[in-house]
């Protein structure tokens, strides 16, 4: 029988999910994406279960189900989806040109809510490869996530940054969830035991790398350097739940790129039923 093939996001963000997780006795293949590529695949059929942007299930909501106790959110800032941008606020930018990352789906819809639902404005947008420098030359304000939204603002040149996690809470006071762990309804038909001891297994891992976090953050110093301080906050900052609160903010995402026409109205959201984490 064919490995199990199990998404993993190819960013610092998800190293507390993943840093403990041991495949040893399961039959899994671990496929190292950006989100983007990671959406794509399990659309395709070509990854049978992890992690996927939060829009990606929207789109996909009647073939997949969700794995409960994880997801990459935040409360306020995420710090690591940020817009770069010259003008001092999101309502300057209602008609500007905004350079997008073609590695996200789920920012780049939390952008246009922001920007068309919230301010009433009505940006260009244009898809380009993250690279803050080519972004900023083509146009007004540059969207970029995970560690290249990390080093961005570290070798920021002096553009205005914000964060896109902050600027949601501002306008909601609701959780954002940016990535879900989902897996295909066909591969719960045939493999239950399978998938239900694979998301026991990171959700354990979750749990352990939470609690010890200093391997984590060594591991995330070691891909880009950075000082602990920055780490600790920055992991501290996240929840890594799906829990009521990630549930509830995850819902009017969804009702408002519904509306938009982003997404279908009415996604469903169907958790699977595994025992419970711990609440953030």
């Amino acid at each position: 029988m064919r490995p199990i093939r199990i998404g993993r996001i190819a960013f610092t963000n998800i190293l507390p999910i993943y840093h403990f997780f041991d495949p040893a006795g399961l039959n899994v293949e671990l496929i190292h994406q950006v989100p983007s590529q990671l959406n794509r695949r399990m659309a395709a059929g070509e990854i049978d279960m992890g992690p996927i942007s939060s829009f990606a299930y929207g789109e996909n909501h009647s073939r997949y189900s969700l794995i409960p106790h994880l997801s990459v959110s935040s409360r306020g800032p995420v710090r690591s989806i940020y817009l770069f941008t010259r003008q001092a606020d999101l309502s300057d930018l209602r008609s500007a040109r905004i350079a997008v990352t073609n590695t996200s789906a789920t920012s780049v819809a939390l952008l246009k809510i922001l920007l068309q639902y919230f301010e009433g404005g009505d940006p260009e947008y244009l898809t380009m490869p993250p690279s803050l420098e080519e972004m900023m030359d083509r146009a007004d304000a540059a969207l970029l996530i995970g560690d290249d939204a990390v080093r961005g603002a570290w070798q920021n040149p002096g553009y205005r940054v914000l964060d896109l996690g902050e600027e949601w809470y501002k306008r909601t006071g609701l959780d954002m969830t940016f990535a879900v762990w989902a897996v295909r309804d066909e591969v719960i038909e045939r493999l239950r035991d399978e998938v239900s001891a694979i998301a026991s297994r990171l959700i354990g891992s979750k749990e352990k790398g939470l609690k010890d976090l200093f391997p984590v953050v060594e591991e995330a110093r070691r891909r880009l350097g950075g000082s602990p301080e920055f780490w600790f906050q920055y992991y501290t900052g996240l929840c890594y739940d799906l829990g009521e609160r990630q549930l509830e903010g995850l819902k009017a995402y969804y009702q408002y790129a519904g509306e938009l026409g982003l997404l279908p109205e009415n996604v469903r959201i169907r958790v699977l039923d595994l025992p419970a984490g711990t609440p953030c």
